[in-house]
């Protein structure tokens, strides 16, 4: 059997994840718990106006362009709400708001490029949503040559985007190919049926398969997958035959995401039935038969919750201690600067984080007006930078030396070490070891990483109430 091919249901078996044995016991125990999912740290909810357009704008005109950057743009529109949805967008019928809506983006990007003084370098393009390929493909390459004109992007850059199968045309795809795009991640989340109409997302299996057709007849064969766990009506068998129908389809990488059941922030998981989804140990069944499923498969676990080949450069980046993670997840992109564009996005620079504003109408306004549609943000401290760079290591390596840490950023060796005792609890219910300063989370505990990182992140205090659950 090929190494990657799909695995029998009578071998999976064999594969035993990590969250296959994590201890029931301390699923129940830390269930509850409010931990952020550290795609940056300070995490958004600490950000303030107190980092407004003159602050963003004063850190664009001190970036040195010869520094690495890459670009992120948000594409907030669907053709129809899934109901699990979390992302900031908004259900159009119609394609005159998407048109008005891209001639702010790319007066934005105008904005924003004349603020820096120079070209800045880019090796990453990443289109998120909402539903980027709800562009015409007749509007894809102008923004693109924007991109192109107002930034050195390098030749082999990676230009992703992220893709609903079930609104890709074979003309979208054709469009992306010649654009440059060579990465796409297409959302799929679960192949049964009844799951899928519970989530009001319809998606047959074909649609997803005739989606990678295009998209790989249009020169684009990078692909990952995103599936989900936690999802009404799914059970461990269903998400395993899940995963074997996306192995079928030969993804370089795969996302693997739960449902987060908050109906009091988005009103339309109301329509969600409660009572068919899984109790915390039920999730943990589902996602350890993911795991075991793409494992025996012969994909690598990174970090959290993604999966890949063994040759891509996710997991050799992760072999090798340079994997990386921002807000759109695990990645390889280690640029100094990171430029959001659209509604609701985040930037990172070295002085710190930027949010644009969330409703449209805001950020539509303040493009109009020839402003920065910056709302909120956070300056980076001496010691928010180095607790950045050892949660960074612990979410990406599962391991972190603290001490090594600590005089990489021009402190005592030992000044970590009252954090260290803090651990002894997790250390006794084995989330965590400790050896000298060096802090691990065994693999039996990969799932409750998110944990062991909070214990190091002095601003969670204040907004705790506002992250995810810890399982």
């Amino acid at each position: 059997m090929n190494a990657l091919a799909p695995t029998p249901a009578a071998a999976r078996s064999t594969h035993r994840s990590a969250a296959a044995s994590v201890d029931p016991a301390l699923l129940a125990k830390y269930d509850g718990l409010r931990v952020p999912r550290y795609t940056s740290y300070p995490t958004a909810p600490h950000f303030t106006p107190a980092v407004d357009a003159d602050v963003y704008g004063g850190w664009l005109e001190a970036l040195d362009p010869r520094r690495s950057g890459s670009l992120y743009l948000h594409i907030p529109f669907c053709h129809q709400m899934c109901w699990y949805c979390g992302c900031h967008t908004k259900i159009v019928a119609r394609y005159a708001p998407i048109a008005e809506y891209l001639g702010h983006l790319r007066r934005e990007i105008a904005m924003v490029a004349d603020r820096i003084p120079g070209r800045l370098g880019v090796r990453h393009i990443h289109f998120g949503g909402g539903t980027p390929t709800m562009m015409a493909p007749e509007d894809v390459g102008p923004l693109f040559d924007l991109l192109r004109a107002r930034f050195d992007v390098a030749a082999d850059a990676e230009l992703a985007i992220e893709i609903d199968p079930r609104t890709l045309t074979a003309d979208m795809a054709a469009a992306l190919g010649r654009a440059g795009v060579n990465r796409a991640s297409l959302g799929v989340q679960d192949f049964d049926p009844t799951v899928q109409a519970a989530i009001n997302r319809v998606q047959p299996r074909e649609t997803t398969e005739r989606a990678l057709d295009w998209l790989r007849d249009a020169g684009i064969t990078n692909v990952n997958l995103d599936l989900m766990y936690g999802l009404p009506h799914q059970s461990v068998d269903s998400v395993a035959r899940s995963a074997e129908i996306a192995l079928e389809m030969a993804p370089d990488r795969l996302s693997v995401f739960g449902y987060a059941h908050v109906p009091w922030m988005k009103t339309h998981q109301k329509k969600i039935d409660e009572s068919v989804l899984a109790d915390t140990l039920g999730r943990w069944e589902q996602f350890a038969a993911i795991a075991d499923t793409l494992g025996a498969a012969g994909y690598s676990a990174i970090g959290l919750d993604h999966f890949a080949r063994p040759g891509d450069e996710l997991a050799v980046q992760q072999q090798e201690g340079r994997l990386g993670r921002n807000f759109q997840g695990y990645t390889t992109d280690d640029a100094d600067a990171l430029l959001g564009f659209g509604a609701s996005s985040i930037g990172a620079l070295p002085q710190g984080y930027v949010q644009n504003a969330v409703p449209f109408d805001q950020y539509a306004s303040a493009v109009e007006a020839g402003r920065l549609p910056t709302a909120k943000g956070i300056a980076l401290t001496d010691d928010d930078r180095m607790r950045r760079d050892l949660i960074m290591r612990l979410m990406c390596d599962l391991s972190v030396d603290v001490g090594a840490i600590a005089q990489a950023h021009g402190h005592d060796v030992g000044l970590f070490d009252a954090d260290l005792a803090d651990l002894a609890d997790l250390v006794a219910d084995g989330v965590a070891t400790i050896d000298g300063r060096r802090v691990h989370v065994p693999e039996s505990a990969r799932p409750l990483m998110r944990i062991v990182a909070a214990r190091f992140d002095t601003h969670l205090a204040s907004g705790a109430g506002r992250h995810s659950r810890a399982v």
